[in-house]
């Protein structure tokens, strides 16, 4: 354990409030268990824990501030007087002593430590004081401090102290009394005597000179006992210092004391405790000599320390005082580069200092760089001294335009200046501020000068100014703490300058802990401010919101020729906070308007503000249109606001009538019979389901029976309630369902409190619980089963309600599901209602299933259209959004924020996903530019390549659906069957070393998926306004697919042997293409059967690999796929979504049976299959020739995310090469993307633009190369877990273990999805995580490398630990063990890790490993 470690455990077992600073994660969080009491806060290196300190601060609770360095605390020098009569401990890991001695005429009390066992002992001791006294105490301890064994208190022990109260006999206490009282209170806790003072000296002797040092001096203290003419005096205390003590211990033979400090820069003339001694000994007759030296490292032997001291001595006698302070021993690396190692850009926000180095490169200049510490010392990074180096910078370059000038004015007078520099001086004065000709201008200035200088003063003052030639851009990087005071910072005075300088705010403050800061420390809008100014640049950015507005804004305050002030939001509390965290608390910023986005360019003659935040745009722009429609209408109708005012009055007479009918008629209701309220919580529908189907049956009873969400139903009203019947699902870890979360923390608040809200009321309850009681397999889980629902059922009993029907408790795993319990439960309930022995003769309505939305629907159309023009909410009809799937449309919201918004009343963020149908990935530049535009133009800024070869956008709202959707046709693409349960886009393989077959391949991918598209003409009317004729006089017919369209979704795909990069066996159709002779395509092998979907924990689902049922010809590929389909649409589950894919269907009829029914469809049979084979399932990266001479590139996009990041601006570099590239793209299954045909003439410029975007690098690793994701949070409905912004992240832990052991370049497939559908196909991965809860996921393994096996459940539940425990030793294993040419796949069933799957219905048996590797259960 750390030093900061033993530190941060003793101030969170005695403290009431910790706040660390810039400490190293372990040290932030080493206490565990019950004893600990404290509120722990964790701060950035570069945060002000000043609010933190302000608003805490108070003589009822202890509060201790540890910091991992010394400079933040200069920046608490303006409150630290204010908190000095309040219990307060700082803890300082210095690196510079002189400055965390600045605080020593304000603190009380200072206490200083020099080893580990002094600091963890000073630590407890600064506690217990701070609490005794009701004071401030500062306790300093080097940050180098050497290690050595520590004898610490136990956790016990350290809060027992913490609990001692003040001793009844001191009143009044002194200072030195307070401190006396903590040390006998600490020595007693400890077993060790502390002290203020400690002095050694050989026993009976005589010493003449006295060393006095800081904290405890081992070294020293050994080579004093050597020598009986040295004493040593050792300081822990010098807050108050203890003179009469001090005294005491320099003994009457003493003549010369040396002071020694390890103070290595001294910024005054004497330095603290040199100053203390000189005091103490004032009155000392004889006179003593007194004099300082700096402390250094000691050597390590203590005969060596001796020499030492004995050389000081006699160095000192031979210097006047004087002069500069000798030191013992040797100096450290120098003070400034010790701070420089301190001071450092912090991870996050290198972020930003990328953005700036990007844009400007070789021009940027920060100049508050931490790296000009080393030169100029700590001063350096300071806004004041910033601001002082940017005017003299602007000076020197107003000097240099004065000196080009003067030359300019002697070449009228005489022939000084040639004509070739007379133009080279004015064409720089004429572009000092472009970028490029300023640079290119100077060096020829200079060129000229050095070659002929002209006879002119001038000339010298060029040569020596010649650094400036080029426009710089010069920025100044500073945190939030600058707003506090724009005063102090400098802000003002560099926004009142009228400097060409650039400042960038950086804000940390995360939006979810904003109301946590100091309300009487009011953090000024510093936008605001220098928007005030009016020749002032203002920006507000958000990097992890938009890139492009972030680089738009620096660039324009680059542009901008004065001042220029961004502000950027980077939300963040400590280094190790995710960056999941980061862009999830700017997302929740951004959408509240919190952190707006905007710019403001007063050089701008339209409108120099510009707002960039959608959401706030948004929310004005309905504002102005309703008030501009008023306006309008009120101007041209007077006589209408009259109207519109009085009609206020008419509807709330409406309202109240129509408020008033609805209670007669629930109170009709309820004369019929029994009250029930049912409320549910429910994530994905299931409990809703049950809850609506209860009213139904209760109504049938006579039972006044009404529906609610649990969270809109507050405990006031509950009180109200005489039945209430409560269903809830399970969700993550045994955790509530979204919508009744609220309730839950309003039943335990009330709980906690000791509240018996419904002790006095009629309320009667009963709860049915749903779960899985095999969802968290291991024993020690065992309590989440059913969790929310038990945990209700007990606290509303807790709570004073009456239990009037028992538990009910629905399992998952059980014969019928939660139906069996159900059935238990309901009979239970009706008899508590007296409505048992009803008898219910009336039919109960069927529920309303996905069959039933589709044959209502009019052929897809539903009210979609209508619902487009709905305002009111940015989501469509439920049954339309079952729709819109088939038009390629999926409706999701933003789960980022999706609690915050519903605390604030809003709706969730509802967008849209859309999918673009393209058959085999391929399109042309123009249509690539197309999609970039619609990215951009109406969804959010990136597009995916998904494992359907095609676009996917995200982020489309509601109201850009349309305009998305007709820019995709213009693009001659559409969406139409790009999801759904229809044949979906068609796959075929992308890879174009047999470039001689994907051509015709390529075709018959067309020619199936037009045969098999929906022939409906909604799409047409919806999107494109495209009008039926004579109305409807014309019906829609859907010849192959029926009213009714499929069971569920159907895919095909083709595959090119030897690579089977389409995954063909996760297909439900497949066709491997068989060449002949020649190499030209004689036909396919035909594959049924695959899919990839399965429900966790049900086994009645389960992945499955497709059959080979036989051969056909080119020709009949598109009418064996119809037959195929349409025998699933005529035989597959239509009343269970979740048996109704294809794979199902063929293992309940049989596969010969199957087979003989396609058969008999087609009216011939399937010729034998034909031989093949598959070598691998992922993509060839780099270069590749085709046999036409057509060169391909296939580059690497990780997951498929097409975006500009710092150092990946792979979007642009995209854009640029669609504009000039001749050929096509190909996107692959794997989700990267070729760039293929390239001519030979375009081959140079082709690499020039892979190269400068960064996308020709190929440098990852085996593994990241093999992987893929699913999109999963924030915007898929589905996701249970992170998927595609955290595979990335666990690579990078993986991936060095691959290294260490010599896998690096070894390819491993890796898929990751935030749920059970497969969507990124992990079944046939070597290695899945497939997603049950945030940060918890399925384990499987044993896959095939190229996709011909399953997987198998290796284990059920793990999260990151767990997954890098259990791969590193395996894969190191694999390294050592393996055979030749042998997979990672192969290698875990060889080695016994888990058993081979033989077959989808066997993909259970076997699960959660072989033999020792088997979990425990």
């Amino acid at each position: 354990m750390s030093i900061l470690d033993q530190v941060s455990r003793v101030a969170t077992l005695s403290s009431t409030i910790v706040i660390n600073q810039g400490l190293p994660p372990r040290a932030q969080a080493v206490s565990s268990g019950e004893l600990i009491k404290a509120q722990v806060t964790n701060l950035s290196s570069n945060a002000d824990a000043g609010p933190l300190l302000s608003q805490h601060a108070s003589q009822d609770q202890l509060v201790t501030l540890n910091l991992a360095d010394s400079l933040p605390l200069i920046n608490l020098l303006p409150i630290l007087p204010g908190l000095s009569k309040t219990p307060l401990v700082i803890n300082v890991a210095y690196s510079n002593l002189a400055e965390a001695l600045a605080p020593r005429s304000i603190v009380p009390f200072i206490l200083h430590s020099s080893t580990p066992q002094q600091v963890c002992d000073h630590a407890l001791l600064a506690s217990r004081l701070a609490s005794l006294s009701g004071r401030s105490v500062l306790h300093l301890f080097p940050s180098q401090t050497p290690a050595s064994p520590i004898e610490g208190p136990g956790d016990d022990a350290i809060v027992a102290l913490a609990k001692q109260t003040r001793p009844e006999q001191i009143t009044s206490p002194t200072d030195l009394e307070s401190y006396d009282a903590a040390v006998a209170a600490t020595s007693a806790a400890i077993g060790r005597n502390l002290q203020p003072l400690a002095s050694t000296g050989a026993a009976e002797s005589a010493p003449q000179t006295a060393f006095v040092t800081l904290g405890a001096q081992p070294a020293i203290r050994d080579a004093v006992l050597s020598d009986p003419a040295l004493h040593l005096v050792e300081v822990s205390l010098l807050r108050p210092f203890p003179v009469a003590s001090f005294v005491q211990r320099i003994s009457a033979s003493v003549t010369k004391v040396i002071v020694l400090e390890p103070i290595y820069k001294q910024p005054i003339k004497w330095t603290p405790l040199y100053l203390d001694v000189i005091g103490a000994l004032q009155d000392r007759e004889p006179r003593l000599t007194v004099r300082s030296a700096v402390l250094g490292s000691l050597p390590s032997s203590s005969n060596d320390v001796a020499l030492s001291l004995a050389k000081l001595s006699e160095e000192l006698e031979q210097q006047p005082p004087t002069s500069a302070r000798p030191v013992l021993g040797q100096l450290p690396p120098s003070q400034d580069s010790t701070v420089s190692s301190t001071i450092s850009v912090p991870k996050h926000e290198s972020s930003y200092t990328k953005l700036l180095d990007h844009l400007f490169h070789d021009r940027l200049e920060i100049l508050n760089h931490p790296s000009l510490v080393s030169q100029l010392g700590d001063v350096a990074t300071r806004p004041e001294f910033a601001l002082g180096r940017a005017r003299a910078l602007v000076a020197d370059r107003d000097s240099l335009t004065e000196a080009v000038n003067d030359l300019l004015d002697a070449a009228g007078s005489s022939a000084v200046v040639s004509k070739e520099l007379h133009a080279s001086l004015t064409k720089w004065l004429a572009k000092k501020d472009d970028p490029t000709l300023s640079e290119k201008a100077g060096k020829e200035i200079v060129g000229s000068l050095e070659a002929h200088p002209p006879a002119h003063p001038a000339t010298a003052r060029i040569l020596e100014l010649k650094q400036h030639f080029p426009a710089t851009s010069w920025w100044i990087i500073g945190s939030d703490a600058w707003s506090y005071d724009l005063g102090a910072s400098g802000l003002h005075h560099l926004i009142s300058s009228s400097l060409n300088v650039n400042i960038l705010l950086i804000d940390n403050t995360p939006y979810s802990t904003r109301s946590e800061v100091d309300p009487s420390k009011r953090k000024k809008d510093a936008g605001l401010y220098a928007m005030n100014y009016g020749e002032v640049f203002v920006g507000s950015i958000a990097v992890y919101s938009s890139y492009s507005q972030s680089l738009q804004a620096l660039l324009e305050a680059d542009k901008f020729r004065g001042p220029s002030v961004v502000l950027a939001y980077l939300p963040y509390e400590t280094e190790d906070t995710p960056a999941l965290t980061v862009l999830k608390e700017t997302k929740l910023a951004i959408d509240t308007g919190y952190w707006p986005l905007y710019r403001w360019n007063p050089t701008r003659e339209d409108e120099p503000f510009f707002l960039e935040s959608e959401a706030v745009k948004a929310d004005l722009q309905d504002f102005l249109d309703r008030q501009n429609h008023l306006s309008q209408l009120t101007k041209s109708r007077p006589d209408l606001a009259t109207e519109l005012v009085s009609s206020l009055g008419t509807k709330l007479q409406e309202a109240r009538k129509g408020k008033a009918k609805q209670a007669y008629a629930d109170l009709l209701n309820s004369m019929e019979g029994p009250p029930l309220l049912v409320v549910f919580a429910s994530d994905g529908g299931n409990a809703e389901k049950v809850a609506k189907r209860l009213v139904n049956r209760a109504k049938a009873r006579g039972v006044a029976a009404r529906l609610a969400v649990m969270d809109s139903v507050p405990l006031e009203e509950l009180k109200q309630e005489q039945h209430v019947a409560f269903v809830t699902s399970t969700a993550g870890q045994g955790e509530p369902p979204q919508n009744g979360r609220d309730t839950f923390r309003s039943l335990n608040a009330a709980a906690t409190r000791g509240e018996r809200p419904f002790a006095e009321t009629a309320l009667k309850y009963s709860v049915f619980a749903m779960g899985d009681s095999h969802y968290w397999p291991r024993p020690e889980d065992a309590g989440y089963y059913n969790k929310p629902g038990k945990d209700l059922d007990a606290r509303l009993e807790l709570l004073g309600a009456e239990r009037m029907a028992g538990l009910g408790l629905g399992d998952d795993q059980d014969a019928d599901g939660p139906q069996t319990g159900y059935k238990l439960w309901e009979p239970t309930l009706w008899k508590a209602l007296g409505v048992d022995s009803v008898e219910v003769l009336e039919a109960e309505p069927e529920p309303i299933t996905n069959e039933n939305i589709k044959i209502a629907s009019n052929y897809l159309r539903g009210t979609i259209a209508e619902g487009l023009k709905d305002t009111s909410t940015g989501a469509l009809a439920p049954s339309d959004g079952q729709l819109t799937k088939f038009h390629g449309i999926y409706e999701q919201d933003d789960r980022d924020i999706r609690d915050e918004r519903k605390d604030a009343g809003l709706e969730p963020a509802y967008s849209f996903m859309i999918r673009v149908r393209m058959p085999g990935g391929v399109c042309d530049p123009k249509q690539w530019l197309a999609m970039d535009r619609i990215a951009d133009e109406r969804g959010n800024g990136t597009f995916k390549l998904t494992t359907r070869q095609t676009f996917q956008f995200h982020g489309v709202i509601k109201k850009h659906l349309k305009p998305a959707i007709q820019g995709i046709n213009k693009a001659l693409l559409d969406t139409i069957a790009a999801c759904g349960d229809v044949n979906r886009n068609v796959l075929c393989s992308s890879l174009p070393d047999l470039s001689h077959l994907h051509s015709q391949v390529y075709e018959y991918s067309k020619r199936i998926s037009e045969h098999l598209l929906p022939r409906t003409t909604a799409y047409h009317e919806i999107w494109l306004d495209k009008k039926l004729v004579a109305g409807d006089a014309v019906k829609d017919h859907e010849p192959l697919y029926g009213a009714y369209y499929l069971p569920r979704k159907f895919k095909i795909a083709i595959a090119v042997p030897p690579t089977n990069d389409v995954d063909i066996f996760a297909n439900d159709v497949g066709f491997i293409a068989i060449p002949d002779a020649k190499g030209n395509l004689s036909g396919f092998n035909v594959t049924a059967g695959g899919g990839m979907g399965v429900t966790h924990s049900n086994k009645k689902t389960y992945p499955r690999t497709a059959d080979v049922l036989g051969f056909c010809t080119p020709d009949q590929a598109h009418i064996v796929a119809e037959k195929i389909m349409l025998t699933q649409r005529d035989n597959g589950n239509r009343s269970d979504r979740k048996n109704a894919r294809l794979k199902y269907t063929i293992d309940r009829m049989g596969l010969d049976n199957f087979k003989a029914e396609v058969e008999q469809r087609l009216g011939w049979q399937l010729a034998p299959a034909r031989p093949f084979e598959f070598t691998a399932n992922i993509d060839k990266f780099g270069w590749t020739t085709g046999y036409n001479g057509k060169h391909h590139f296939t580059m690497f996009i990780e997951n498929g995310r097409v975006q500009d990041e710092p150092g990946k601006e792979f979007k642009t570099g995209l854009q640029e090469i669609a504009k000039v590239h001749r050929g096509t793209f190909r996107l692959t299954a794997n989700q990267h993307l070729i760039l293929a045909d390239v001519d030979d003439d375009d081959l140079p410029e082709m690499k020039r633009l892979l190269s400068k975007y960064g996308l020709d690098n190929l440098s990852y690793s085996g593994l990241r190369l093999s992987s893929s994701a699913c999109v999963a949070f924030p915007t898929c409905g589905l996701a249970m877990a992170e998927s595609e912004r955290y595979l990335p992240i666990l690579i990078d832990k993986v991936e060095a273990i691959c290294e260490e052991n010599g896998l690096r370049n070894d390819s491993i497939v890796m898929r990751m999805t935030g749920c059970p559908n497969g969507s990124a196909r992990p079944y046939i991965a070597e290695i899945a995580f497939v997603g049950k809860a945030p940060g918890s996921y399925l384990m499987l393994l044993g896959g095939g490398y190229y996709g011909q096996r399953l997987n198998k459940i290796y284990r059920e539940n793990v999260t990151e630990p767990e997954i890098l425990a259990i791969l590193r030793p395996m894969i190191k294993r694999y390294a050592l063990e393996r055979h030749e040419g042998e997979h990672f796949g192969d290698f875990v069933i060889r080695a016994g890790y888990i058993s081979a799957t033989k077959s989808g219905k066997e993909w259970y048996d076997g699960m959660g490993g072989e033999g020792e590797n088997r979990a425990r259960s």
